[in-house]
């Protein structure tokens, strides 16, 4: 029986991170190295410097002073952080040759950083700190749906078509037809790729935040958050329509339809911001 191991390690090739990325993510689990290390290797990608320095720049991080230089961003920003956002931009750019016929990728794309963004904004509501996890959570909350359209395209157009004429949750067909869903591929994904075990367990369980063991409250955000997000860009075509949340995720998070109608006009302000940071020459959706 396929199993998502299975899924992930046939596209090891595929998706594997470059160099920079690997390097990156094992010198910030490290306290031996310090911001000017992580910076020098960053710098290393020139493309990804002005990025990360553009992000570091941006409304985002409200720094009095401009930061100018990768160390000074990784000083400001943190470690971890930084490299999570690293991790975030080079997963935006594998699965360059999915068809069309199975998703939108700038939509796709759309709705993962509008998740991210409303994760990010809800965290604080929380108590959670170092919310810009949240964000790259939300960001890659959905990436195990490009592995199975790359590795299993005639499965998923059966899946997405008993979506569409029952409308029941693309996840309920996953399980029902495979046995297993998304999260559990994109789980997947970030073990092979070797990212913080809080992000595997976010993208794991967003769909069933009551089954994380240790990220219970942080799957249970990006689960409001993807609901959320799909209500905020009318225009994304992602395969989810919009669905009731879970009352756990609720009850998880303390969280209430109140909350969540004060911060959506924040959310489509930074979620424009937030396009024109990650989907730089894409149409911007308001």
């Amino acid at each position: 029986m396929l199993t998502p191991h299975d899924l992930v390690k046939g596209i090891s090739g595929l998706a594997s991170l470059p160099e920079v990325c690997v390097r990156v993510n094992e010198m910030a689990e490290n306290p031996r190295y310090s911001a000017a290390d992580i910076g020098k290797v960053i710098s290393q990608d020139t493309a990804l410097t002005a990025r990360l320095l553009k992000i570091a720049n941006s409304p985002f991080y409200s720094h009095v002073s401009r930061v100018d230089t990768i160390s000074r961003a990784v000083a400001l920003i943190g470690a971890r952080e930084l490299r999570d956002m690293v991790l975030a931009m080079y997963a935006m750019k594998t699965f360059p040759d999915i068809s069309s016929e199975l998703v939108d990728m700038e939509s796709f794309w759309r709705h993962n950083i509008c998740c991210g963004v409303v994760g990010k904004i809800l965290a604080p509501y929380c108590h959670v700190l170092h919310a810009e996890r949240l964000f790259v959570a939300g960001l890659l909350h959905d990436i195990g749906h490009l592995v199975m359209y790359h590795k299993i395209p005639e499965l998923m157009r059966v899946v997405l078509r008993r979506a569409r004429d029952s409308g029941i949750p693309v996840e309920e067909i996953e399980r029902e037809v495979l046995h297993f869903d998304h999260a559990q591929v994109g789980a997947e994904l970030l073990r092979l790729w070797r990212l913080p075990e809080s992000l595997q367990e976010i993208v794991g369980f967003h769909h069933e935040p009551a089954k994380s063991e240790r990220f219970t409250l942080e799957a249970a955000i990006v689960h409001i958050a993807g609901v959320i997000a799909n209500r905020i860009d009318s225009a994304a075509t992602h395969s989810e329509d919009i669905q009731a949340i879970d009352p756990i995720a609720w009850e998880i998070t303390g969280l209430t339809e109140e909350i969540v109608e004060a911060i959506l006009p924040e959310a489509r302000v930074r979620f424009v911001e937030a396009q024109l940071l990650l989907l730089p020459g894409m149409k911007v959706a308001k």
